[in-house]
């Protein structure tokens, strides 16, 4: 019987004239996940509840603006596609080490081995167990234009786009259907985890410890178990949260936490690692091998490190986009964590000079250990904030518009030019000698000597004692700048911070409010006002997003366009993203979003999760700057 499957409420009746709305309800997203029982059969109503079926609660302003821009239906479409992965690993070859195919000769080595211990692929995508059957409904793969005439689940193919060969995909496969062995009196033992986690694992991932939310009672190591995912709910407070207490005991009845908000929210099949008492005892480690997963991809973790980087495919377009030369010199903002960063110096042969920043300390250090694993040697990496890169302090005799004696960076705070090319070992290994150092105001060792404070000694103690924390420094050591001269790079890529509305899997939307959207645009601008300052005149900058949503992209672009005269969209290359969205938007307190203009929309590249391409939702505008004169 081909289970139900119940969709978004959206707007019946949408404004029309060039995309400009107006008194338009508001219609909140209904959760269909916590169906009370009916009068179903019960075993229509167990393969209801035993299925990955779920939808995404969204503000209903926010969902009321992204049905405007987009329409009904392919919102619903766009938000379905959000809670599902992509079905293929997206892999960027390191061309400066290796090459397509000897990477794919070495995957499907890789892949083989997994195979033939695990039955997690092969050539036809089936791993061996007669409990996995496609799932009727799904929506398959076979018709995304990178595939190609490469077939089944594990399947390797080198990407057909010109000037992209270096690309390989892997492909899975997904949605499908799993028997979890219910029987009325005998319901399967179960482990629920977090949404991260739950996210996590839909992406090829193991269920680790600390993901592990609530565990079935007398779950023994090698027992199997199904796993399900605890999606935020709303409070009586308006406060967001799952409301259980890590370590919840599971009977298997109604009366179970989150019983019946968990109906479609089962995402695979796995095996104990460990009983329930180390489940929540131990603070790491595997708990659950995932054995039967509703999408099959495969993970590479600590696979070919150095030669290959998994990598959306947008994000590896936009640094195409760039159009980087060798010689030149290029700024990525908000560089972490090296991705685009180092696909750039790649597409530069490594020759030129690419200055990597970002705000986070331990970001930097990601940047800096990225390149050196790829054996990059023309990346600088910086701690900086975006929207401090232009220096206030220009060397007087050299002038506003030309580059310092440090090439463009302005009061450089380092003892040393080349400390961000240390490798990741020696740093442990320093940190570790010196326990803790201490510096001045300039980022230097006072006198050469290592001084201790009494803070740093019960920092000390603390992470000995409780582990590092999650925002605690790495320890490494990092350039800081206090921002570059104005005019002093050929090309910018600004891919900003952004409500990252367009990655997948998404199973929770519901914090993001038209006012929090409206805030992400107003910070993109004002990092884009640095960008316009540092690209020379007769340069190039590059805008990106992770997001669908069109105040942090179209209406950046507007912006951009009405506020620098001398910008303007240039075409992409390779262009293979959908066109931008025309008109503006009118929203109930009056505000006007204006969007692009006709004529604009094929300049820009937008990427719909929902689209045969089957990618992250994404945005790219890329600006040719004309001469700032007047």
């Amino acid at each position: 019987m081909k289970k139900e499957r119940v969709t978004l409420t959206l707007l019946k009746t949408l404004g029309s004239c060039r995309r400009r709305f107006h008194k338009t309800p508001n219609v909140a997203a209904t959760h269909h996940h916590h169906l009370q029982p009916t009068m179903e059969e019960p075993q229509q109503l167990h393969s209801h509840r035993y299925s990955f079926n779920p939808t995404l609660n969204w503000n209903p302003e926010v969902q009321n603006y992204f049905a405007k821009a987009y329409g009904a239906d392919r919102f619903s479409r766009i938000s379905t596609a959000l809670t599902r992965p992509s079905r293929y690993s997206c892999i960027r070859v390191n061309t400066m080490r290796s090459t397509s195919n000897a990477v794919i000769e070495k995957l499907q080595a890789i892949l083989k081995e997994s195979s033939s211990g695990s039955g997690d692929f092969s050539e036809v995508g089936a791993n061996g167990n007669q409990a996995l059957v496609e799932s009727e409904d799904g929506d398959n793969n076979n018709n995304n234009p990178l595939r190609g005439d490469c077939l089944g689940a594990g399947a390797v193919s080198k990407c057909q786009i010109p000037g992209m060969e270096y690309v390989v995909f892997v492909w899975g496969s997904g949605p499908r259907d799993i028997d979890y062995g219910y029987a009325p009196d005998r319901p399967p033992k179960e482990v629920i985890v977090s949404r991260k986690c739950a996210e996590a694992v839909l992406r090829g991932a193991q269920v680790y410890v600390p993901g592990v939310m609530a565990c079935s009672a007398h779950v023994e190591k090698g027992d199997t178990v199904a796993v399900s995912v605890a999606v935020e709910q709303k409070g009586v407070d308006g406060g967001w949260g799952i409301g259980m207490t890590r370590g919840t005991v599971l009977q298997g009845s109604p009366a179970d936490p989150y019983y019946f908000e968990r109906n479609g929210l089962y995402i695979g099949q796995g095996t104990a690692m460990m009983s329930r008492a180390g489940l929540f005892r131990v603070p790491e480690g595997v708990g659950v091998d995932m054995k039967n997963r509703v999408y099959e991809l495969h993970s590479f973790h600590n696979v070919l490190e150095g030669e290959i980087f998994l990598q959306n495919l947008p994000s590896i377009v936009a640094a195409h986009a760039l159009d980087p030369q060798k010689g030149e010199r290029i700024l990525d903002m908000c560089a972490a964590p090296g991705g685009k960063t180092t696909a750039i110096a790649i597409l530069m042969k490594d020759e030129g000079e690419i200055i990597a920043t970002d705000r986070s300390h331990n970001k930097v250090l990601d940047i800096q250990k990225r390149a050196d694993e790829m054996g990059l040697s023309c990346i600088k990496a910086f701690k900086l904030d975006a929207l401090k890169s232009v220096s206030r302090h220009i060397n007087a005799s050299t002038g506003p518009n030309s580059c310092d004696a440090n090439n463009g960076v302005a009061n450089q705070v380092s003892d040393s030019s080349n400390v961000q090319r240390e490798g990741m070992s020696s740093i442990v290994t320093e940190r570790l000698k010196t326990e803790v150092m201490v510096e001045n105001g300039n980022g230097e060792k006072a006198n050469g000597k290592v001084y201790v404070s009494k803070a740093d000694i019960r920092k000390s103690l603390r992470r000995a004692r409780n582990g590092p924390g999650r925002n605690q420094s790495l320890g490494g050591r990092v350039d800081g700048s206090k921002g570059f001269s104005p005019n002093s790079f050929d090309r910018v890529l600004l891919d900003a911070p952004c409500s990252a509305l367009g990655l997948r899997p998404r199973l929770f939307a519901g914090e993001e409010t038209v006012e929090s959207l409206r805030n992400h645009g107003k910070y993109q601008r004002r990092m884009f006002d640095q960008a316009v300052q540092l690209a020379r005149p007769g340069g190039v900058i590059v805008y990106s997003t992770c997001t669908i949503n069109p105040g942090e992209n179209e209406a950046l672009v507007r912006y951009a366009l009405d506020k620098y005269k001398y910008l303007s969209l240039a075409p992409q290359h390779p262009r293979i993203g959908g066109p931008g969205l025309v008109g503006s938007c009118e929203f109930p307190d009056g505000y006007v979003e204006e969007w692009l203009r006709p004529g604009e929309e094929n300049l820009v590249q937008r990427f719909d999760p929902s689209s045969p391409l089957d990618t992250i939702g994404f945005f790219i505008a890329k600006f040719v700057v004309g001469s700032k004169d007047g």
